[in-house]
This record gives structure tokens, C-alpha cells and sequence, in this order.
């Protein structure tokens, strides 16, 4: 599935031409300055198409709890960035992405680095695009260094006309 040309898919455009480790890098950085609050936790855009977005963050200590593990704001964070940009690499520029509801069940400890992989159907891309407003839930497995999902999320997305 394509890419539509909007904002951020132009932002990412001219980084497609650099090495993988290079576009991460720099993907992150700017985004980080797109989104301040993201930018504070050193977030890394791995890989992102119209169908799949993965995030990930290191345990290091500016987003440590107090057992030296990922801290829960971290986790939900996350989470939230990586289905909130596979919903907005989706929409048009008039087209406005916002969290409607944010349920995070925390099942165990973090074991070391985190990766959030949030996922849409052709169906699901089809009907964002398609439709000038709506909301949708949108999967997302959240794991950590040992395999496991030591958090279980629920991400309900809106989009609406920005004016």
C-alpha cells in the first residue's frame, strides 16, 4: 500500500535515500522536535508504512521508574505515538488526529528496551482516508527485551477536519 502525500509523509521522504541506522536516527530527531514531549523521551521510529508504525524507547534513566524500569508514562507513551502516527501517516493535511480514549492494563516488570508495533488492515487505511471524520481502535503490541508484553493497551483514535 502507498503512501498519501501529507506532512509527515513528506517530512519522511528525503530520509528514504539514507541507511537504515542513519533514517532512524534522524526520522527520530525530527520528530522529536515535531512533537517536544516525544523528543524528551528519545522515542525511535524504526519502521513506518501506511499499514505498520514501530516505536521503540531504551530503558535509560531519564524514563526509569523507581526499579530501574521502564516508567509507566514511558510505556503508555509509547503506545500512544505509534498508533497515533500510523492513524496520521493516513490522513490528509486538513484531516486532524486525536486520542479519544487511552486503556493501559500493566501485567508485569519491563525486562530492558521497549517496542511498540501498532497495526491497520487495508480495510481500516481505506476507511481513514476515505471518510472526512471517524474513530477507530487501533491495535497495538507492546514488548519488552525478553519477549514478552508486559503491557496490554487499547488506543481509541479520532480524526476530524482541522477547521
Amino acid at each position: 500500500m502507498q503512501m498519501i502525500e501529507n506532512n509527515l509523509t513528506r517530512l519522511m521522504r528525503p530520509l528514504a535515500k539514507l541507511p537504515s541506522n542513519l533514517r532512524v536516527s534522524t526520522l527520530s530527531f525530527i520528530l522529536g522536535k515535531v512533537v517536544p514531549f516525544v523528543g524528551t523521551s528519545s522515542l525511535r521510529y524504526e519502521e513506518v508504512t501506511p499499514t505498520r508504525v514501530v516505536v521503540s524507547i531504551r530503558n535509560r534513566r531519564p524514563v526509569q521508574n523507581h526499579i530501574k524500569g521502564v516508567h509507566a508514562a514511558a510505556m503508555a507513551l509509547l503506545a500512544e505515538t505509534a498508533t497515533g502516527f500510523v492513524v496520521g501517516v493516513n490522513l490528509s493535511d486538513d484531516k486532524l488526529p486525536l486520542i479519544k480514549s487511552l486503556h493501559v492494563d500493566f501485567k508485569r516488570r519491563t525486562v530492558g528496551d521497549m517496542r511498540a508495533v501498532a497495526s491497520l488492515s487495508e480495510e481500516q487505511v481505506a476507511m481513514i482516508r476515505s471518510n472526512p471524520k471517524g474513530e477507530l481502535l487501533v491495535p497495538v503490541t507492546v514488548t519488552d527485551e525478553s519477549g514478552e508484553e508486559p503491557i496490554q493497551c487499547q488506543m481509541l483514535w479520532a480524526w476530524v477536519s482541522k477547521k
